[in-house]
C-alpha cells in the first residue's frame, strides 16, 4: 500500500498539501531506486560469490558496476532537482554540483562569437554591446611530442689562437640519452601512478611515429629509479623516527625472466598519518620491494624504528617484538580489530559458533563506543577510549582466554582464537 493512498490529502491545509504531495512523490521515486540498487547489488553478489559457471565475464561485470553507478547518480541528481522550501515559504535552491565545476586554477581560452553583422536591422545605426552569454567547457589537448634542441655555440677570436669558449653541456639523469627529466617523471607516473604498463606506454609512442621498444623503456626506469633512492632512503629514515606507523604488505606480479610467465613479490607500505589525532608530522608513505613475504623482510625494513608498529594479524611481524630483534628494541606492536573480528566471522557463517557470536558482540561494543566519539576532539576521544573501551577490551582478553582453556587449539575456532 502506497503512502499516498493512506493519507488523505483533502484533510491536509492548503499551505502544507503541496509540501505533503512533493514529499509524497519523491518517496515514490526514491523506492524505485532503491529497488532497482536492491536487484543490482543481488546480481553483483551473484556474479561475484555465485558458482563458478553462473559468474559474469569481466565485460558483464563492469557493465553491472556501471549500472550501479548510473543508478546512485540517478538518487544525487533526483535530490538536487527537488528543492527545499525555506521557513518564509521561498524556494531554497539546491547546492551547487561539485560533479562539473571547473576549477578556477584552469587556464582559459576565450572564444569570442560575434554576430555577423551589428547594423540594427531598422537601419539607425550601428548596434552597442549591453550584456554577454558566457559558457564552458572542459577541453583536453593530447600529449604533445616535440624534441628539445640544444644549441651550444662555440666562438673564437679572429686575432688569436689562444682557444674557443663555449658553454659547458648541461647535466641530465641520463648523459647522452633521448629523454628528458619530464619524459621520465612521465614515464614513472603512467607506470606507477596510472597502472599504464610499459609494453603500452610503447604502443601510445609508437602512434605518435615514436618507435621505442618498452625494453628501452625500463633502461629509463631503472636509471630514473637509481637517481631517486636517495631521496626514498631519507623519507624511510624520517618516518621511522616517528612514534607510531602502520605497515602492510601486498602482492605484485613480476617478471620472471627466462620462464616466460610472471612471479609473486610483495610491496611492504611503511605510512605515517597523524592527522586524525592533530599529531605535527605531515602523512607520508615509502615502499620497500621483497620477492617474499618473511618476516625478515618487515625486520629490515624497519632497522632503526622502535615505535608502535599497527599493523593486521600476520605472524610474521611478531620476530619484531622479540628482545632478540635485529636492527634496534622490540616495538609495539598494534593489531587491527576488524582482522580479529573476520577471524571471528568466518567460524560463525561457517559454524554458527555461539562463541563466536559471543566474540563479535563483545567487539562490536567497541565499535559503538567509536560511533559515539566520532567527529570530537583527540583528546576527548582518548579520554572515551581510556574510560569506555578499555575496560571492554581488558574484559575481551579475560574472556578469550577462558574460551581458549576450553576449546582445542587444533580446532577450527581454537586456531582464531589464538
Amino acid at each position: 500500500m502506497s503512502a499516498a493512498s493512506v493519507i488523505d490529502l483533502s484533510a491536509i491545509p492548503d499551505a502544507q498539501r503541496a509540501a505533503v504531495q512533493a514529499l509524497l512523490e519523491e518517496v515514490a521515486v526514491l523506492k524505485d531506486i532503491t529497488k532497482r540498487q536492491e536487484h543490482l547489488i543481488a546480481e553483483l553478489n551473484h556474479a561475484l560469490h555465485g558458482k563458478r559457471s553462473e559468474k559474469l565475464s569481466e565485460d558483464e561485470r563492469q557493465l553491472a558496476f556501471e549500472d550501479l553507478s548510473i543508478a546512485l547518480a540517478e538518487v544525487e541528481a533526483e535530490k538536487e532537482k527537488r528543492a527545499v522550501k525555506a521557513g518564509d515559504g521561498t524556494a531554497k535552491p539546491a547546492p551547487r554540483r561539485t560533479i562539473g565545476n571547473l576549477p578556477a586554477a584552469l587556464p582559459r581560452i576565450e572564444e569570442v562569437i560575434e554576430p555577423d553583422s551589428l547594423i540594427c536591422p531598422c537601419g539607425c545605426g550601428v548596434m552597442h554591446k549591453i550584456g554577454e552569454d558566457r559558457s564552458e567547457r572542459l577541453d583536453i589537448v593530447p600529449a604533445q611530442l616535440r624534441v628539445i634542441v640544444t644549441v651550444r655555440p662555440k666562438y673564437a677570436c679572429r686575432s688569436c689562437t689562444d682557444g674557443v669558449t663555449q658553454a659547458p653541456a648541461p647535466s641530465h639523469l641520463i648523459m647522452g640519452g633521448l629523454p628528458t627529466e619530464a619524459t621520465l617523471a612521465h614515464v614513472l607516473v603512467s607506470k606507477y601512478a596510472d597502472h599504464l604498463p610499459l609494453y603500452r606506454q610503447s604502443q601510445i609512442l609508437a602512434r605518435a611515429g615514436l618507435d621505442l621498444h618498452r625494453a628501452v623503456l625500463a633502461d629509463w626506469v631503472g636509471k630514473a629509479a637509481f637517481h631517486l633512492k636517495p631521496v626514498v632512503d631519507r623519507l624511510a629514515e624520517h618516518l621511522k623516527r616517528s612514534d607510531k606507523l602502520f605497515m602492510d604488505e601486498t602482492t605484485a606480479p613480476v617478471l620472471d625472466p627466462g620462464r616466460g610467465a610472471t612471479k609473486t613479490g610483495y610491496l611492504w607500505a611503511l605510512a605515517r598519518d597523524d592527522r586524525p589525532w592533530s599529531g605535527e608530522d605531515p602523512p607520508g608513505v615509502v615502499y620497500f620491494y621483497a620477492p617474499g613475504r618473511a618476516g625478515e623482510n618487515a625486520e629490515t625494513f624497519l632497522t632503526g624504528f622502535d615505535g608502535i608498529l599497527q599493523i593486521d594479524g600476520y605472524t610474521g611481524y611478531n620476530r619484531l617484538t622479540k628482545p632478540s630483534r635485529k636492527g634496534g628494541a622490540p616495538v609495539r606492536v598494534a593489531h587491527c580489530w576488524a582482522h580479529a573480528r573476520r577471524k571471528l566471522k568466518e567460524v560463525f557463517d561457517r559454524d554458527g559458533s555461539e562463541i563466536a557470536a559471543e566474540g563479535l558482540r563483545r567487539i562490536a561494543e567497541f565499535y559503538a563506543v567509536e560511533a559515539d566519539i566520532r567527529g570530537v576532539s583527540p583528546g576527548q576521544r582518548l579520554s572515551a577510549r581510556q574510560a569506555r573501551t578499555a575496560p571492554l577490551v581488558a574484559a575481551f582478553g579475560d574472556w578469550l582466554q577462558a574460551q581458549r582453556r576450553k576449546i582445542s587449539s587444533k580446532s577450527r575456532l581454537g586456531e582464531k582464537l589464538t
